[in-house]
């Protein structure tokens, strides 16, 4: 079988694109997929294939790569003393509950209406990521019972919709009630697998029209993304890591803020037809 060179320019992108998410993922600890998905948005539009569940791809391979950092992640940090793993056990059946509804839902929207919700629950991030304080805080302990049935479900839920691990809503929710960020980071890793692994399970039993579906796409995972997206990250990751001891990551982590705003602000543009 020959090798198909028109496809030469996607490889370069897609791994050019991985090896960004991981560093930054690496630097200042912010889950990749919340820069994989534009990014896989922006390759597989511009090689053609832009039909209505386009997203829906682009979610499910950035979860599929989640699903490999995150076990890696947890791992690391469990080494360390640092999971809270009675958290993570009592949050658990929900986040899967709530990454399974995020599938259902998904697949029934067209990638109009996901590029809306993106860029709407991006910008949110990015304000959060620029403004938010250390000292803010909602309670003293985190909250336990009817809060947790609430609050693991929509974790879970708003994360499939975003193509995301858990760190983006786990982190701040754990700070906001006196969690400190190391542990944060580290329980939050374990969100990341309660959410992608029962999605992407869903996910491959998705039918994806082929005006959506990239070369290698099984279900709704980009196999070929996904295989490349993780041999970069797996480099990448750890020299963001490194770094991030050498230099003050806190004005970075601003710039990013403000990058993601405007990421997400594009999304919103797209979804208008803009």
């Amino acid at each position: 079988m020959s090798f198909d060179m028109s496809l030469l320019p996607l490889l370069a992108m897609l791994l050019a694109l991985a090896g960004f998410a991981g560093l930054l993922a690496g630097l200042l600890g912010v889950g990749g997929g919340i820069i994989l998905v534009p990014g896989y948005l922006y390759i597989f539009t511009q090689m053609g294939y832009d039909g209505p569940q386009i997203m829906q791809v682009c979610l499910a391979t950035s979860l599929a790569t989640i699903i490999v950092t995150s076990l890696r992640s947890v791992q690391s940090h469990h080494r360390k003393g640092a999971v809270q793993w009675d958290t993570l056990k009592a949050w658990a059946p929900g986040i899967a509950f709530g990454a399974i509804i995020g599938v259902l839902i998904a697949t029934a929207l067209r990638s109009v209406t996901l590029q809306l919700i993106f860029g709407c629950i991006g910008l949110c991030i990015g304000l959060y990521m620029a403004f938010g304080k250390p000292t803010w805080r909602l309670g003293d302990t985190m909250p336990r019972g009817v809060a947790t049935w609430v609050s693991a479900p929509v974790v879970g839920f708003l994360s499939v919709l975003m193509g995301i691990g858990g760190g983006s809503f786990g982190v701040p929710y754990q700070t906001l009630y006196g969690v400190p960020i190391h542990r944060a980071v580290a329980t939050a890793a374990g969100f990341g697998a309660l959410i992608a692994i029962p999605s992407v399970v869903a996910f491959l039993f998705v039918p994806i029209d082929p005006a959506s579906r990239p070369p290698f796409t099984f279900g709704a995972v980009n196999i070929a993304a996904f295989a490349l997206t993780i041999s970069m990250t797996l480099i990448t990751a750890p020299l963001g890591a490194k770094l991030a001891h050498r230099i003050d990551p806190k004005p970075l982590k601003r710039i990013f803020a403000v990058f993601l705003m405007v990421v997400a602000a594009n999304m919103l543009r797209k979804s208008f037809g803009g």
